[in-house]
């Protein structure tokens, strides 16, 4: 039998997901009325090249990108950014951070390229995995925040000897899919700074985006030339379109509307210190709230803990599955955890667009619930 919570207790949005995620009230609506002018046209004229135009500069301001560094786009979405790595970013060994399931996907990718090898720097979900600067290699790979556990990672430069390869120094790229537009960043920190736009910046999928330093751009457009890449994993080619504002293949035009405001309204409200100010409070309601719970504990350790997605243990006493139920019939949807980790807890999005008032009212929701179903 379904709990009805109380309306009073409800959020305003009920839409908690790790992604896609919420847009801001308005964000679609603005990138609809636009898109009237643009759909059914070619994305290789003005009035869509403006689009993206607005997203590279938006992006650009947005992680004060260092001279010669370049914002791209490219079809496919950040995971189709794991196999060109294989491709155009890594010349013969690469060492990947491994803490859950998208960075285990990240180094699976690059792993299985006939060229190259990939050292795994390996910790339990929950934890941090950073990796080995005395170990050598051309490419390091890592994710600013694993999705999958809710584990933030300090983002940093590693320039262990590069073995000899013909890539010389070793490049540094990050997987910052559910991090990029929540938390501050210095970009010269690494060579491809990589996301989707559909966390932070409330967008759709099959997009992605990336600073790119000139050591992979320079890389990228060698390894082009030397090896058999397909054209949609060939990053040369996408910072080729890039500067002609535009992708190799059609994008999604409402999609580009979306990132484009979202861009442009983060600078407005304070650049990347306010949005990570934004995500620290809405996540920092759920790590209390879970601290002082009878049944609830955070999951990730202590020093590693996401402002942008939370986990978040329960008690056998309250089956995740029946208390996500419960919720989703009172439309606050997506607190799922992620499948493989096989355990009974949420998983919560805290990403600019989710108020911190949303966040407590959720909270509220689950006590209420849990409460009933004991």
């Amino acid at each position: 039998m379904k709990i009805a919570i109380p309306t009073d207790l409800l959020p305003r949005d009920g839409r908690f997901g790790s992604g896609p995620s919420r847009q801001r009230p308005g964000q679609l609506e603005r990138a609809l009325e636009a898109s009237g002018r643009i759909l059914g046209t070619s994305h290789r004229q003005p009035p869509v090249k403006n689009a993206v135009a607005r997203i590279r500069s938006g992006l650009a301001e947005l992680f004060a990108i260092p001279d010669g560094y370049e914002i791209l786009l490219g079809n496919g979405g950040a995971s189709l950014i794991w196999d060109a790595l294989a491709f155009t970013g890594v010349d013969s060994h690469a060492q990947a951070a491994v803490c859950g399931e998208f960075t285990a996907k990240a180094a699976s990718a690059v792993a299985k390229a006939p060229w190259a090898q990939c050292t795994r720097i390996q910790s339990p979900p929950g934890s941090l995995a950073v990796c080995d600067d005395g170990l050598p290699a051309d490419a390091y790979l890592y994710a600013h925040n694993e999705t999958s556990t809710g584990v933030l990672s300090p983002v940093r430069r590693f320039t262990g000897a590069a073995g000899g390869n013909a890539g010389g120094a070793a490049l540094t790229f990050v997987d910052a899919t559910s991090a990029a537009g929540g938390v501050e960043v210095d970009v010269a920190s690494t060579d491809l700074y990589y996301f989707s736009p559909q966390k932070c910046f409330g967008a759709e999928g099959g997009l992605w985006l990336a600073a790119a330093s000139p050591a992979a751009l320079a890389r990228a457009g060698r390894l082009a030339a030397q090896r058999p890449v397909p054209a949609i994993l060939d990053l040369s080619l996408a910072a080729k379109n890039s500067r002609a504002n535009q992708t190799l293949n059609t994008p999604s035009l409402v999609n580009l509307l979306l990132i484009a405001d979202q861009a442009e309204w983060m600078l407005e409200e304070g650049g990347l210190a306010a949005m990570e100010a934004r995500t620290r409070e809405s996540s920092g309601v759920l790590y209390r709230w879970a601290e002082a719970s009878d049944f609830a504990e955070p999951f990730a350790q202590p020093g590693a803990r996401s402002n942008l997605v939370v986990t978040i243990d329960l008690d056998a006493s309250v089956p995740s599955e029946a208390l996500r139920g419960h919720l989703r019939a009172n439309g606050i949807v997506d607190v799922d955890p992620y499948r493989s980790l096989g355990r009974n807890q949420i998983r919560v999005g805290t990403f600019p667009n989710v108020p911190a008032e949303d966040v407590a009212a959720l909270t509220a929701c689950i006590d209420y619930v849990a409460e009933r179903m004991a």
